[in-house]
């Protein structure tokens, strides 16, 4: 081998970030849906009540605004670390 077979080609990386994208995404609402449906189904029928639907919106709305906040604030921890890090290694 000549030691390119190490970096893979870049189209490749690109389509498995973006299908670990997906993926993570699909996991994200699997669980959504899962903790949302625990909270506000009492019991399945062919229409969802007023009352049902509005518990499942905010269910919705809370998870991604707690999903953001959780992002955010990894971000914010990463960044702070690295900056640590730097001022380490001067």
């Amino acid at each position: 081998m000549d030691g390119r077979g190490a970096t893979a080609d870049p189209q490749l990386q690109q389509f498995i970030e973006i299908e670990s994208q997906k993926q993570r995404f699909q996991q994200l609402v699997h669980q959504m849906t899962e903790v949302c449906w625990e909270k506000c189904m009492d019991k399945p029928g062919p229409k969802l009540d007023s009352r049902t639907e509005v518990c499942f919106v905010n269910c919705v709305e809370r998870f991604i605004d707690t999903s953001q906040f959780i992002l955010n604030r990894l971000e914010q921890t990463q960044k702070s670390r690295g900056s640590f890090s730097e001022a380490m290694t001067d």
